[in-house]
């Protein structure tokens, strides 16, 4: 009998992003103005066995956007306090001001009672615009799709980055020189990113996506793991379908500790979203 060496399907953004409501008196009295949430951190999205930032900030948003009266992220905060493990997490969600054009929130992520994430969110209801002035925005590159080259599982560094097996990170062959032990100096990276299968972005994975490159630092310096201490999102517009072209770029490196600028365009050539973090870093 033949074996089947169909590979299996890499689950949807969508399905290990998911969030489940439960019932109210699992949140506890001293939460009575939160509503809670099961989530499943999937081992798949993880840097070294640790699920990515900006994917659990992700989680807290779509969490966020099912307790509010708005739909979408355009803002998020989140301050990491200890890196959960794959596997169960509980999430809570207190609207703290319900607006006619907006709403702010706050989110939480635990596993096993000990506090993972904090973070603040603002959301609305984003419809379709042009930009009115955008001339301060940098560019965006034009290295085409396919003439980037996909990010292996595996670091320069030999870190076991499992999430570059679920998404496809494509980087412009000129930002390459850091993977044979020649970084530039730049401190920049550019190319491409994809979901699963071709998944669209919405507003919660961009949300993941200004934190899905590797360290622009690579670029710099070999290191280890780079950990987000905090991570700010603006969701500037609902993005086309397709890949995303992505410059990320470190800024600072002192005190072992670097800030780093994500910027994303979609389809269109529009930025439909940008992110600024903090992070721990050890180089020399």
């Amino acid at each position: 009998m033949p074996q089947d060496t169909t590979a299996p399907a890499v689950p949807t953004f969508a399905r290990v992003s998911a969030v489940e409501r439960t019932e109210p008196d699992h949140v506890g009295a001293a939460d009575a103005a939160a509503v809670g949430f099961t989530a499943e951190l999937h081992p798949d999205w993880t840097i070294g066995g640790k699920p990515n930032g900006g994917y659990l900030l992700a989680i807290l948003g779509r969490a966020a956007t099912t307790v509010g009266t708005h739909a979408h992220v355009l803002a998020a905060s989140a301050h990491y306090l200890h890196s959960p493990e794959p596997g169960p997490v509980q999430v809570t969600v207190e609207v703290l001001r319900a607006g006619r054009t907006a709403s702010q929130l706050r989110a939480r992520m635990a596993q096993d009672g000990r506090p993972c994430v904090e973070a603040l969110l603002t959301a609305t209801d984003l419809v379709p615009t042009e930009p009115y002035w955008d001339a301060a925005t940098p560019d965006p590159g034009t290295t085409p799709y396919a003439d980037a080259v996909r990010i292996p599982g595996t670091s320069p560094t030999g870190v076991r980055v499992a999430i570059m097996d679920q998404v496809e990170v494509r980087l412009d062959a000129e930002t390459l020189d850091f993977a044979a032990g020649r970084p530039r100096g730049h401190g920049e990276l550019r190319g491409w990113l994809s979901l699963p299968d071709g998944e669209a972005f919405d507003p919660v994975s961009l949300l993941y996506a200004v934190d899905a490159f590797p360290p622009a630092t690579f670029d710099i310096a070999p290191s280890g793991w780079v950990p987000t201490l905090e991570l700010t999102a603006y969701v500037r517009a609902l993005p086309a379908p397709g890949p995303l072209r992505v410059l990320h770029r470190a800024h600072l490196v002192d005190g072992q500790r670097v800030d780093e600028a994500c910027w994303l365009w979609d389809s269109r050539g529009r930025v439909v979203a940008h992110g600024v973090q903090l992070a721990g870093i050890r180089l020399g």
